[in-house]
């Protein structure tokens, strides 16, 4: 080889080193292609459900340790950056890869099963570390929470500036003052003075445009130096409680023209509403029952007024009470209470949803005494018609027994108030008839007393089977009713039957 050779290849070699070294501080100046992570790729190892194997990369982001973790445990840690992460292995089938919901997140989830194993692989096509990714991921999540909240939200720092609000705060702003919100002006004035630093008020606010009137709860939590508001719309709350307060202002008006006592007691025994006519019926003080005593109270209060019975024995006083609750609390109790200044109360007791318990009391003396008047003209009018010789019966307008003498249960030998039934007008004429001789007009004699148009007596004479003679008379009295009159005959007496007043063709 002689010199020329010589330098030549050495000439050769130099530019070769040379275009090698320039070639390799090229490519390490230039950046890596969009398409190559930047990091190690996560990767895990499942034997169906159970994690056997992880990454060293994997285990320092994720902490999932082989022999312990599931698949569920991967899909929690995952399934907010990738949503269509499946939720059991089973729905991983083949080879599929999925994208990062969150727009600028190139990360990517690819899994590869194979029999009973499955490859979980996580890579990562930006610089950032996976954990500033997770929070970006977090931010935008709370920050699309906060835009989608139907309710206004809105912090304001310690010098009374609004620093943060949502979309719907901006809305309600909008809305309420017809301009876009502005820091120095919260949508409600000076409700932090309300709410303090930890409370609550609500708020009504007419807006510019169609002046209709909202109501919010309004909510303050201090968080450092930042008060964090809440706004929620209460409209129908509002709604539905000025509904119940007409309602119990009308059942009020109501209870208020009520003759008799009412007095409701809610599902801890104290008294919740009364009437006037309680206090009239009680002589109960107002203030005591505005003071919303307890069923105890009421009931020994009435006791000291003298209002109810005295007890006989006091001592057991508080076990009746307690007896007449629970008699109330089933629908069961009703009682007549007789008071020593001869008024008559019904008390009744009556059960209300929730355990409350209503008592009703009406005056009802006037009744009683016209009952006991009733009663005694009865009795009078009875000792009367018994002091008669002649049988008396008197039938209803529907041919119903509804009266009779002492001479006529002797004479027909019948005893109508110890029947079950109602007496008709057939069972009388088929025991008049079984205690008489044949030939008497029995169906004609019924016709007259059934026939409403008759006006004139009706006479008709019989002959009972003991040899006796009677004669019976049909007379319409008051309200449709007929009474039939049996009198004892002898033969000289007997009317002849051509003189027999007949007041209906037989």
């Amino acid at each position: 080889m002689n010199f020329i050779e010589l330098v030549v290849i050495l000439s050769a070699a130099s530019l070769s080193a040379c275009l090698a070294i320039a070639w390799l501080t090229r490519l390490q100046r230039q950046p890596p292609q969009a398409h190559f992570p930047f990091q190690e790729p996560v990767s895990f190892l499942f034997d169906r459900d159970i994690l056997r194997h992880s990454s060293e990369s994997a285990q320092r982001l994720h902490s999932l340790h082989s022999g312990q973790d599931t698949w569920e445990n991967l899909h929690q840690l995952l399934v907010d950056r990738f949503p269509d992460f499946p939720a059991t292995m089973h729905d991983a089938i083949g080879t599929v890869s999925f994208e990062a919901a969150t727009q600028g997140d190139g990360g990517t989830v690819r899994l590869v099963q194979n029999g009973s194993f499955t490859e979980v692989e996580i890579q990562e096509m930006d610089p950032r570390p996976a954990s500033e990714l997770s929070a970006e991921s977090a931010v935008e999540n709370l920050q699309r929470a906060s835009d989608t909240t139907p309710h206004p939200v809105w912090h304001r720092a310690a010098d009374g500036q609004v620093i943060w609000h949502n979309k719907a705060y901006d809305t309600l702003f909008r809305k309420l003052h017809g301009t876009p919100p502005t820091p120095d002006r919260m949508v409600f004035a000076s409700i932090e003075d309300d709410c303090g630093p930890h409370g609550r008020k609500r708020v009504s606010a007419q807006t510019e445009i169609s002046g209709k009137k909202n109501w919010y709860e309004v909510s303050a939590v201090a968080a450092g130096k930042i008060t964090v508001f809440h706004a929620v719309d209460v409209n129908a709350v509002v709604s539905s409680e000025i509904a119940q307060r007409n309602f119990v202002q009308t059942l009020a008006k109501t209870f208020a023209q009520l003759s008799s006592g009412l007095a409701i007691f809610d599902r801890h025994q104290r008294l919740a509403l009364f009437n006037p006519a309680l206090i009239d019926l009680t002589n109960l003080p107002a203030d005591f029952l505005t003071a919303r005593p307890t069923l105890i109270s009421f009931f020994d209060r009435l006791r000291e007024n003298r209002r109810m019975p005295e007890p006989k024995n006091y001592r057991s006083w508080r076990q009746e009470i307690a007896e007449v609750i629970a008699a109330a609390t089933d629908g069961r109790y009703q009682e007549t209470w007789t008071l020593e200044s001869g008024q008559t109360f019904r008390v009744r007791g009556r059960p209300h949803p929730d355990g409350a318990i209503a008592f009703l009391i009406e005056d009802i003396s006037a009744e009683v005494s016209l009952t006991r008047n009733f009663r005694a003209e009865l009795e009078l009018g009875q000792s009367l018609m018994d002091t008669f010789d002649d049988a008396l019966a008197v039938f209803s307008s529907t041919g119903v027994l509804s009266f009779c003498n002492k001479s006529y249960r002797t004479l027909w030998r019948l005893d109508p108030e110890n029947s079950f039934a109602d007496v008709t007008l057939a069972d009388s004429v088929a025991a008049w008839k079984g205690l008489c001789k044949p030939g008497a007009r029995w169906a004609a004699m019924a016709d007259v007393i059934m026939d409403y148009k008759q006006r004139d007596h009706w006479d008709m004479q019989a002959s009972m089977l003991s040899g006796e003679r009677v004669l019976c008379r049909v007379s319409r009295i008051a309200s449709g009713a007929t009474v039939v009159r049996f009198s004892i005959t002898s033969n000289a007496q007997m009317v002849p039957p051509a003189q027999t007043k007949v007041g209906l063709a037989t």
